[in-house]
């Protein structure tokens, strides 16, 4: 069993084109019916304002599958210490042994999550796309442009935050991550996604921000901060008004994302699964005018998809570093 910390991990994995395609071929095998994936399990540590998720998956026909453990301690900050962390433990699918413990202290669930944006953007947005507007200002802010950038041609950021300090710092950091890239910070909503191809939510907010009214036409929505019962980000104007609502599992956004907004479990639309869709191989954009939704809640399969191509590339680099002539990229 090997153990590598987040400083091996940065170094290998990272927000480009293969990490996109091996995140997506989870969502893919989970479209087809060749994915194990129980619910999470989810505990509250009240007295300390924590909580832990444990998520996994496995992929019929892959050697291994992840055991992702995250907690979140919200009140950290206030010590010194981040609010969130975890580790990855990964299994052989033959023996079932430990073949490695991934401790990247949050690093891969940051990673998989914006590209699972990503994905979403290049099934159900339009190809044209240039303008995205992010609602809040913190690290899936950052990584989900970053990752939007992969499928999309963006030149132009507007964001919101309730905290403008905040949306001023991210401003400043983005336009000099990105060369060209024109960001405009906002005072309310309704002018920042006004001129929106995309939209992307990234916040902890346990009640909605986003209203059908902010909507411009033809734009697609990635909701992908409410991955709790006790959050909502959308209202439900917002998944009614939409043509294609897009859902990672149902199950978990009834329970943990927006269709949460359906207290009967009745939703007055049809819902589609975002591994269908990129199984089908066909977007379901028909118009250049249809509002697409789609709500992501974080599914184990994508944490058994980013672990396995981090052990490839670890095991690859560890192998390089060994070999007469080979260099370190540990």
């Amino acid at each position: 069993m090997e153990l590598y910390h987040r400083t091996q991990i940065q170094d290998v994995v990272g927000l480009d084109q293969s990490a996109l395609e091996a995140v997506e071929a989870g969502f893919r095998a989970l479209g087809q019916g060749e994915v194990v994936q129980p619910p999470i399990l989810s505990m509250a540590i009240e007295e300390s304002n924590g909580e832990v998720d444990v998520k996994t998956a496995h992929i019929r026909g892959n050697d291994r599958f992840a055991i992702k453990v995250s907690p979140g301690f919200f009140n950290n900050p206030s010590l010194g210490l981040p609010s969130l962390n975890g580790l990855m433990i990964v299994f052989s699918a033959k023996t079932g042994l430990v073949e490695a413990v991934l401790f990247d202290e949050g690093y891969l669930t940051d990673i998989r999550t914006a590209l699972a944006g990503a994905i979403a953007a290049k099934h159900l947005s339009r190809q044209d796309s240039r303008r995205a507007t992010v609602i809040g200002a913190g690290v899936q802010a950052e990584l989900q442009i970053a990752a939007l950038k992969l499928v999309r041609d963006i030149d132009t950021v507007d964001v919101w935050a309730r905290d403008t300090d905040r949306a001023e710092a991210y401003a400043v950091r983005m336009r000099e991550r990105f060369e060209g890239l024109t960001v405009h910070v906002h005072g309310d909503l309704e002018s920042a996604c006004r001129e929106a191809d995309v939209i992307i939510t990234t916040t902890p907010s346990k009640s909605p921000l986003l209203y059908a009214d902010h909507l411009p036409a033809g734009v697609h929505v990635t909701a992908m901060g409410s991955d709790s019962p006790e959050k909502r980000e959308l209202d439900a104007s917002v998944m009614t008004r939409a043509e294609i609502f897009v859902a990672d599992t149902r199950a978990q956004s009834e329970t943990n994302g927006e269709l949460k907004a359906w207290v009967d479990g009745i939703v007055p639309f049809e819902i589609v699964e975002l591994g269908k869709v990129i199984a089908s191989g066909q977007s379901p954009r028909i118009g250049r005018d249809q509002i697409t939704v789609c709500d992501l809640t974080g599914t184990g399969v994508q944490d058994t998809a980013i672990a396995g191509f981090a052990l490839k590339r670890l095991v690859a680099g560890l192998r390089q570093q060994n070999s007469p002539g080979g260099r370190d990229v540990s």
